[in-house]
C-alpha cells in the first residue's frame, strides 16, 4: 500500500518462527512493510531484514504494511517455487484473526464479492461484479467484545486487501484500519488484523507443516 514520508516502522527484533535448510517463517510486525515502497524512506522492509540474516532468502508472498503475523519465505530457488505454487493454487490455508466494528451477525458466514484497485483512490480496493477478480473469504465469531467483535477470517483467494473490503463490505469494518475505517472505529493504535496460523508442505519432504502465532491485540 501507498506509505506517506512519516513512515516509521517499529524496531522490533526478528522472530523467528522456524527455520531450516529450505524455508523460514517468521512473525512481522504491525507497521513494517512486507517488501521495499517507492523512495528511499520506504527501504526498511521485512525482506530487507530477512535477508540481512538469510542473504538467501526469497519472497513468497507479502502481508499489508499494517497487519502483522506469519510470513515464509524460501532458503532456495526450489523452495521458492513450490511455496509460491501452494499459494497460486491455494492449497495454502491461512487464517487470520480481527477485531471488526459493531456486533457482527450471524455468528459464521462466507463474503463472495469479487475486487478490483479503486484507480482514482489507489491503492485501495474495491467491489466491482463487472470486472473484479473472484475474492472468498470464510469467517466465524470467536467472541463478543463490548463495541466490537473478534472473529477468524479464512480467506480462501489472496486478493490484495481482501479481508479489509469484505469486512467493510459487511458494515463492519476491521477497527485500525487507516484506508477503510472511519470515527471510532479508526481510533485504534493498528490495523487489528493478524496472520495467526499457516499451513504449507515443506518443499523437500513433503510433510504438512503448521505456523501460528496469536496477535497481540
Amino acid at each position: 500500500m501507498a506509505v506517506s514520508s512519516d513512515y516509521t516502522p517499529p524496531q522490533d527484533p526478528l522472530e523467528i518462527l522456524h527455520h531450516d535448510a529450505e524455508l523460514l517463517a517468521v512473525n512481522k510486525p504491525a507497521g513494517l512493510l512486507s517488501v521495499p515502497g517507492r523512495g528511499e524512506h520506504l527501504a526498511d522492509c521485512l525482506i530487507s531484514r530477512v535477508q540481512a540474516v538469510f542473504p538467501e532468502a526469497l519472497l513468497v508472498h507479502r502481508l499489508d504494511r499494517d497487519t502483522s503475523g506469519v510470513m515464509v519465505f524460501g532458503l532456495s530457488p526450489h523452495a521458492q517455487r513450490h511455496l509460491s505454487m501452494q499459494f497460486e493454487k491455494r492449497t495454502a490455508k491461512k487464517a487470520y484473526v480481527a477485531r471488526v466494528a459493531g456486533r457482527l451477525e450471524p455468528r459464521s458466514g462466507t463474503v463472495d464479492l469479487p475486487l478490483i484497485v479503486d484507480w482514482p483512490n489507489r491503492p485501495k480496493q474495491m467491489v466491482c461484479h463487472e470486472t473484479g477478480k473472484p475474492a472468498v473469504t470464510g469467517w466465524r465469531v470467536m467472541k463478543y467484545e463490548d463495541a466490537s467483535t473478534r472473529v477468524r477470517l479464512t480467506p480462501k483467494t489472496g486478493r490484495s486487501h481482501q479481508l479489509r473490503v469484505h469486512m467493510l463490505s459487511l458494515g463492519h469494518p476491521i477497527l485500525g484500519d487507516p484506508l477503510y475505517a472511519s470515527g471510532a472505529a479508526l481510533d485504534h493504535p493498528r490495523l487489528m488484523l493478524h496472520s495467526e496460523e499457516l499451513r504449507i508442505k515443506h518443499p523437500d519432504r513433503g510433510e504438512s507443516l503448521k505456523f501460528r502465532v496469536k496477535p497481540d491485540f
